[in-house]
């Protein structure tokens, strides 16, 4: 389990970091969207504390959506005009306010899947009207530090959510660590316009995570865990798939 955490989103971020400068920082944002931090961490809850809780963390992490945009669309905003330290601050700071009340409001399966769906449909309208600058190629020394930042921050958050319980379990599980990791580094080294395009290429891409968990979550106290994870995976990558082609 340990080696799951700390190897599995390191190789993402990398692998992220390639698309960012082959394919743009859209694609890469994009590519974010894909359960590979939250999945494997509900996995985790799941072996670890039960299918019930995890099926609790599975609703919660939907809901997590709306605290996610509001990560990207913070950030997206004060890069354009501030400095990474306090655009990171507000982002986060606007993540723990839409979690605190999510964990309030604690909503059922419908209302959580409503509430993320429409965070993302609104989402590309509220976001800055931005040009992406010129990727900046990270050499070998920043990609490294990007992977050991990300996997740094996957341990602790998975550290953290199997000890507060299924609803803010689930809401850390979609913790930005890969926004935050990928959003600073490409702000510091390729400008905010880049930032802020990755950013939104996230919540166009995170429909795929929604259709994963909201598979999860009614099937994982009803079926072996093997079963529901691999009906959701399907799930994933058919909307993935399909915002592909809308794209």
């Amino acid at each position: 389990m340990l080696a799951l955490k700390l190897l599995l989103v390191p190789a993402f971020l990398g692998l992220l970091t390639l698309a960012a400068r082959w394919l743009g920082p859209g694609v890469a944002g994009w590519l974010a969207g894909l359960p590979l931090v939250a999945g494997p961490i509900v996995l985790i809850l799941a072996l670890e504390q039960g299918p019930a809780f995890a099926a609790t963390a599975a609703t919660s992490t939907i809901a997590a959506v709306v605290a996610s945009t509001a990560f990207g669309l913070a950030y997206a905003h004060l890069a354009q005009v501030l400095a990474w330290p306090v655009a990171l601050a507000g982002g986060l700071a606007a993540w723990l306010l839409a979690a605190a009340l999510l964990s309030w409001l604690g909503p059922g399966l419908p209302l959580a899947l409503l509430l993320a769906v429409a965070s993302l449909a609104l989402a590309p309208r509220l976001f800055p009207k931005v040009v992406p600058e010129a990727s900046h190629h990270p050499g070998p020394q920043e990609l490294l530090l990007r992977m050991a930042a990300g996997a740094l921050l996957t341990l602790a958050v998975a550290q953290a959510a199997a000890q507060i319980g299924g609803r803010w379990s689930g809401l850390l599980a979609l913790f930005p660590v890969l926004a935050s990791v990928l959003a600073v580094f490409s702000h510091r080294h390729s400008g905010p316009g880049f930032a802020a395009t990755l950013l939104q290429g996230l919540a166009r891409g995170m429909f795929s995570l929604v259709a994963f968990f909201s598979v999860l979550a009614p099937l994982l106290p009803r079926r072996p865990l093997a079963e529901a994870f691999g009906a959701a995976v399907l799930s994933c990558l058919l909307v993935q798939l399909a915002t592909l082609r809308r794209r």
